[in-house]
């Protein structure tokens, strides 16, 4: 089987991870410190907090902003559903906007559109499949309005717009390190953000409220234990150092499918001028004619050794969010037609050129 995605994990990773759990010490101590500081300094921010998960980074993003129950805060409508259910989970409401046709990420214009209608109090783009979202335009729509940024970057470290890295636009950034993604950690998720005032509220809340800066224990906030492991910092930490290395190679890969995908029904994924994809996933886009037969598509697919998988979540119609808000078909047109079509190929550091090939004619020998 070729699979979806493999992470690169070796000895030195293994190594590192022995060493910390033998060392008795556990939960955020001078690993998690470690690997907050290397972070800081690949991203280029002055703040950087690890934490479980990116589900953990959005939700504590929120908090320390503010939002209250009843809030709006914009979200683009293609995305892993946990970017809409913190929403949800901090009591606000999620508005949806539509995405832009080439990079599946939040259209600036329908952007305008909500917040000339809603009094939005956030907004949260997904930098999708680890391209950036068109950050220079959002952040002058939120500058215009005073309205904070949260970059969902889960896909996207290393990812850049006009040589600025993700992560470094809004007031705050969250990222992944889940399997699937170029750096993994197992679990494990990180806040970046420039606002000392922003980086101890977070710090606080992710550790049950205790004061990152008193010098005994002091508990000046009602927080959640969204701390990160030793071991999981010390595999982050040997995963960073060989991370270029990784998201070279994927890189690469991507540049493979896009000879194989010429001349060829499948859609290869766009990239937006002055942007740096890392391809956390190499999305394509079927014929329309095929995207009702996706899902046969995928169990053939596989049947025949190749992994293939949907893109991600058109997140306005999941049940929870129809029954919520009456979302329908039709309501965002451009997501309904992306994500009925993506088709998500395998991609990782270590596949051959070999086994691209297979994959886009297993693909091709499906569609025709």
């Amino acid at each position: 089987m070729i699979r979806l995605a493999i992470p690169s994990i070796g000895e030195d990773d293994l190594s590192a991870v022995r060493e910390a759990i033998a060392s008795g010490y556990l939960v955020q101590g001078p690993r998690v410190a470690a690997f907050e500081k290397a972070m800081a300094e690949y991203i280029g921010t002055p703040h950087a907090i690890a934490v479980a998960n990116c589900t953990c980074a959005l939700h504590l993003a929120l908090l320390a902003l503010g939002i209250q129950p009843g809030d709006a805060c914009a979200v683009t409508a293609y995305s892993w559903i946990s970017t809409a259910n913190v929403i949800e989970l901090c009591g606000a409401r999620a508005v949806f906007v539509d995405v832009e046709p080439d990079t599946f990420n939040m259209s600036p214009q329908h952007l305008a559109a909500v917040m000339e209608k809603e009094n939005v109090k956030a907004v949260l783009p997904v930098h999708t499949f680890g391209q950036m979202a068109d950050m220079t335009a959002i952040q002058s729509l939120c500058e215009k309005h005073s309205v904070p940024v949260i970059e969902d970057a889960a896909c996207a470290l290393g990812a850049a717009l006009h040589g600025r890295q993700a992560g470094t636009w809004g007031d705050i950034g969250c990222f992944s390190f889940h399997p699937r993604k170029a750096l993994t950690t197992g679990e494990g998720g990180l806040l970046t953000t420039a606002d000392d005032a922003l980086a101890g509220k977070l710090r606080a809340l992710r550790n049950h409220g205790l004061d990152p800066a008193s010098p005994t224990p002091d508990f000046i906030m009602p927080g959640h234990n969204y701390r990160l492991t030793e071991f999981q910092a010390a595999f982050g930490s040997t995963q960073l150092a060989k991370f270029p290395r990784i998201l070279r190679a994927r890189i690469e890969g991507a540049a493979r499918y896009d000879a194989l995908l010429q001349g060829t029904p499948l859609t290869p994924p766009a990239r937006m001028t002055g942007a740096e994809h890392t391809f956390q996933s190499y999305v394509t886009l079927l014929p329309r004619e095929t995207a009702p037969r996706r899902a046969e598509l995928i169990r053939s697919a596989r049947e025949r050794g190749v992994e293939v998988q949907i893109g991600t979540i058109h997140m306005p119609l999941t049940t929870y969010y129809r029954q919520r808000f009456g979302c329908k078909p039709g309501d965002f047109p451009v997501t309904d037609d992306i994500a009925a079509r993506a088709l998500t190929l395998p991609l990782y550091e270590g596949i051959t050129a070999e086994q691209q090939t297979q994959v886009v004619e297993t693909v091709l020998a499906l569609i025709v």
